[in-house]
């Protein structure tokens, strides 16, 4: 019997539901949503860094129409939307419930980088990390949150490695129409224009939102026809160029988002620094204030209550200091506006506001102009209060006033497809057990007749988890299996990348080769992140002879896979990323250690996935937190960490 042909009125309403589901970063973190994007082009879900929008360009609109005349297919794109549509409109949500005031009031996230998906790289390294998670966790909180940050039209940095095994660095336009944001526009329908002053100009921004579930995050943009090349391309690259533009992107950031939040009509309940990247923000506050007429100190005052701020770095070169000089010339025209001597707002960033010599630094005004600042660990916080004393004079290390909130991650957004659906199927609900699609795998298809089911929203329950330690309901030789197929998943991803790699250089390739390298049976330890020299990626090969012979081992052998990009101006990290791939192109390690170049948010997903045991030994105290491990654990891989950052506390 043949079915009845979808008519154009729901072809146009699925249509439109794809394009806006597409626009919206909610799929990320979906995994049904994901393979429906897939599935429409499996090549383009691939080689497009598996971007829902650029996808959905390569499909034509009328392939698009015919695809959805399959029963099935259909079948699931509307179960999608419909799980998509709950999301947005749930009204029994943990803000709801707790802080409904944060609904109309929202947080303002001020941070210079967030690292939502490969598919837009405008993220640094964990910071950005973190600032993405947490927008996806507000949002599945139903917490109101609006993001601020720049729109980096090349992006972080691509990475390629020369015949020399030296890193060398390139750069992509990103191309608006091809990503999963949208123009912010005014009443007219044009983009929305602000400006700020930085040096003696006016310089002039527009903006792009990213859809993060139920929440925006803003990206400013200085490419536009009114500035001079020089500020058309201050939002080129992510912290791109020299000290000069890195204060002059601060000052978009922080004076720049506070106007664009004023042009939207936002009201924040409270504005949150990730970082101090984002500190002039203050003094914008401060501005408005003195504009109504109060005084400095009365501005500076009411402005400090508005303002929280979380600091990252136990680094002293991390954090941001600028020259007097600089700082002049980059505020003139903007300090002209605080109406007070220029040494006044200089002595904000100083530990001591009259020394001349001193630098500005941004943690300083950041520290000065919030009621409220954390680490990002208990022992980050420790760290941060000892930095800092001499910020409060007759306080003890004890007694200064920065506490600390540990870093996490967003788990469903990290947890790869094959473990959502296996946690998913053990732990949800008696429906599920007695389900014969669930227990089969097929949780899709459970999911769609059973919506209702509260797996997604339970996750992050203690309660939920504590089903984990009963061995009778999940065994070792489960974990075990699934261990094995994540491993296998790697090792497969692995070969494709070095295949790629080595193709880049060379006409002539061994393709059987590349099919063999790695080993699905070997224990395989992974190391993969910024390769900053603290954290001390190649200490492990210290004891070379030691390493090799585990390699070795018929029985038990280990592996190693290492990822990660050097800052283009650190040639210390260029060297510890040199000596990796000697060692895995010309020593004994040949074979048994591998280097996957182009470290991002794709690669990440695989390495915390498919590795056995995560490596992780910076030099305490210098991890303020990290969250890597977090990643790999909730995929059942094994922490090797020294006690730092988050792990100190973690480890039991």
């Amino acid at each position: 019997m043949s079915k009845t042909p979808l008519t154009r009125a729901e072809l146009d309403e699925m249509v439109a539901g794809l394009n806006k589901l597409a626009h919206n970063i909610w799929w990320t973190w979906d995994q049904e949503a994901q393979e429906i994007f897939q599935e429409l082009s499996p090549r383009g879900w691939q080689n497009l860094y598996h971007n829902a929008v650029a996808v959905l360009h390569e499909v034509s609109d009328y392939e698009l129409r015919v695809r959805l005349q399959d029963d099935d297919f259909a079948h699931r794109v509307r179960c999608v939307l419909k799980s998509f549509d709950a999301y947005l409109n749930d009204k029994e949500t943990w803000t709801q419930r707790h802080a409904p005031s944060l609904l109309k009031n929202p947080v303002a996230y001020f941070s210079a980088e967030f690292g939502f998906h490969e598919t837009l790289p405008i993220a640094a390294g964990g910071l950005g990390i973190l600032a993405g998670d947490h927008a996806k966790s507000a949002s599945d909180l139903g917490l109101g949150f609006t993001g601020i940050s720049l729109f980096y039209r090349e992006g972080y940095f691509q990475q390629a490695v020369n015949q020399d095994n030296w890193q060398t660095e390139y750069y992509t336009l990103l191309n608006p129409r091809n990503l999963p944001i949208e123009p912010v526009l005014n009443e007219k329908g044009e983009p929305l224009v602000c400006s700020v002053e930085i040096t003696m100009t006016e310089v002039y921004f527009q903006a792009w939102r990213v859809n993060v579930g139920r929440n925006p995050v803003y990206l400013l943009d200085t490419n536009r026809p009114e500035n001079a090349q020089h500020f058309r391309d201050l939002t080129l690259r992510v912290y791109g160029g020299d000290s000069t533009t890195r204060i002059m992107q601060e000052v978009l950031l922080g004076v720049g988002g506070i106007r664009l939040l004023r042009a939207l009509g936002v009201q924040p309940s409270v504005f949150h620094m990730n970082e101090g990247h984002a500190a002039f923000l203050t003094l914008e506050l401060v501005r408005e204030k003195m504009g109504r007429g109060k005084g400095f100190e009365d501005a500076l005052a009411a402005t400090k209550q508005e303002c929280i701020f979380t600091t990252h770095t136990p680094v002293e070169a991390g954090h941001d200091r600028f020259n007097p000089e600089l700082m002049d010339y980059a505020l003139h025209k903007f300090g002209t506006l605080l109406k007070v001597p220029f040494e006044e707002i200089l002595g904000l960033g100083r530990v001591n506001p009259k020394n001349a010599s001193e630098p500005f630094c941004m943690t300083v005004l950041a520290l000065k102009a919030s009621r409220a600042a954390n680490g990002v660990s208990e022992l980050h916080g420790q760290v941060s209060r000892h930095m800092w004393q001499s910020l409060y004079p007759g306080l003890t290390i004890d007694q200064v006033p920065i506490g600390h909130i540990t870093n996490g991650i967003h788990l469903l957004g990290w947890m790869k497809g094959p473990v959502r659906r296996f946690w998913r199927r053990k732990l949800t609900s008696g429906d599920a057990e007695n389900c014969t699609e669930a227990a089969s795998g097929d949780t899709t298809r459970f999911w769609q007749k059973n919506p209702n089911t509260s797996w997604d929203k339970d996750i992050n329950s203690p309660d939920f988890w504590k089903k984990m330690m009963d061995p009778a309901f999940i065994s070792d030789e489960e974990i075990w299996a699934l261990r094995y197929r994540l491993r296998r998943e790697l090792i497969e991803f692995a070969r494709r990348r070095l295949l790629l790699q080595q193709g880049a250089r060379h006409a002539q390739m061994d393709f059987i080769a590349y099919d063999q390298l790695l080993n699905p049976d070997a224990l395989t330890i992974g190391f993969a992140r910024r390769f900053a020299t603290y954290k001390r990626a190649p200490l492990i090969f210290q004891q070379l002879e030691n390493i090799v012979r585990l390699t070795r081992d018929k029985n038990r052998p280990v592996q190693f896979i290492f990822a990660g990009k050097a800052h283009p101006r650190d040639d210390d990290g260029k060297r510890y990323i040199q000596h990796i791939i000697h060692l895995s192109k010309y020593s004994d390690m040949q074979g048994h250690l591998v280097f996957i170049e182009n470290y991002d948010v794709h690669v990440a997903r695989q390495m915390v996935s498919g590795c056995d045991i995560w490596l992780n030994n910076p030099r305490r105290p210098l991890e303020a937190s990290g969250t890597s491990g977090m990643k790999a654990g909730c995929h059942g891989c094994l922490n090797l960490s020294i006690l730092d950052g988050w792990w100190r506390e973690g480890y039991d």
